[in-house]
């Protein structure tokens, strides 16, 4: 039976081939009637349906990651953070707006504040009067909120990007820890960095790490930093140095090394270029399992919420919203890690939080 299947394959295939040939005979033959730049343009066409179809591909690994219920258990740890802005060191709030701060913080899992007290100078320096009223924040803050941690914010732009900080450089690595010193005198509990854009690879960013770790350990202190978003294909971070001359992105293998090197870090799941709710929830999903497999179990990791409104190419306000955010970080915490206790989300920014903001972050992430 078997060898009189086989006999009837080769036999069709035999008399179907001639027609094969003619076919194939004739579109060859069309092909070579076309001018070059006619046939140029298709072949630029098939090039270009490929980076297409491998991006639509991605979109829909991100949806997926959107998708299912959130565990119980992914919810508040009370290892939640929220940057503030510049206004609580210069002289601009009061003691009216610490007390007002306490109530917006009670019943949260805020432990965190990182208060911006630079900015650098751009040899890394950091010039008293830019941070006057710092030692009178810290004295009210404690009183108001104990139990809660204030860490100084310092951050400038970095070279090769911006003609600005230079983190190869030692001297101005020197500068950066002597700032960091400096804040840590004004009473603050910890130093966080956010400096931007520090490409892969930076041996100078590792160094600084290396260099001010130290120094906070000694004084009981905690080092945390701000980092970009991981590679959600590998690779990705090169293609687009190449391609904008911007590094936006980190291998997860640069993510880990500079995890390993702090007490905390916090990844910026913001300004990520997603058109919907649903692809962005879908990324910051993606984006905490890509950071929890990268970040040691003793360093505490947090996923940065968009506590402000806008909307451009980078960042679509419909699509960028707490509520997405803050399901993703569940989704991807849930199916990574939901036993892991040293986890949190970190809020961006107070002076541009609304009610909305914090109504969503208290339902979805701390009244679960």
């Amino acid at each position: 039976m078997a060898r009189s299947r086989t006999m009837a394959r080769r036999t069709g295939r035999a008399l179907t081939a001639p027609l094969r040939q003619r076919r194939w005979g004739a579109l060859r033959d069309r092909w070579r009637g076309w001018s070059r730049w006619r046939r140029a343009l298709v072949v630029l066409a098939l090039v270009a349906a490929v980076p297409v179809a491998a991006l639509g591909s991605l979109f829909v690994s991100i949806r997926l990651h959107y998708s299912g219920e959130p565990t119980a258990e992914a919810r508040t740890r009370g290892r939640d953070a929220v940057w503030l802005g510049h206004a609580w060191v210069d002289g601009r709030k009061t003691e009216a707006d610490i007390e007002a701060l306490a109530r917006q913080l009670a019943g949260t899992g805020v432990r965190d504040l990182y208060v911006h007290t630079g900015p650098l100078e751009h040899d890394g320096s950091l010039p008293p009067p830019v941070h006057p009223r710092a030692r009178w924040f810290t004295e009210a803050a404690h009183r108001a909120l104990p139990g809660v941690r204030l860490q100084g914010w310092l951050g400038d732009e970095v070279k090769p990007e911006k003609n600005a900080l230079d983190l190869e450089d030692a001297p101005t690595r020197d500068r950066i820890t002597a700032s960091a010193r400096q804040v840590l005198d004004q009473g603050f509990d910890g130093v966080h960095f956010d400096m931007e854009p520090i490409r892969p690879g930076s041996a100078g960013w590792l160094a600084l790490l290396d260099q001010v770790h130290p120094v906070t350990a000694a004084r009981g202190a905690q080092l945390s930093v701000a980092a970009p978003q991981i590679d959600p294909v590998p690779g990705l971070h090169t293609a687009g140095i190449l391609l904008t001359d911007h590094g936006k992105w980190w291998d997860q293998a640069y993510f880990r090394e500079t995890a390993r090197r702090v007490d905390q870090i916090a990844v910026m799941t913001y300004d990520t270029s997603m058109p919907t709710e649903p692809l962005y929830g879908g990324y910051v999903a993606k984006q905490t399992e890509l950071a929890l497999r990268a970040t040691p179990p003793e360093v505490d990791l947090l996923i940065g919420l968009p506590f402000f409104w806008d909307d451009k190419w980078g960042h679509w306000g419909d699509a960028e919203t707490v509520p997405a955010a803050v399901r993703g970080v569940r989704l991807g915490l849930g199916r990574q890690d939901p036993r892991r206790t040293n986890f949190g989300v970190a809020l961006y920014v107070d002076f541009a939080a609304t009610p909305e903001n914090w109504a969503a972050y208290r339902r979805g992430w701390v009244e679960v």
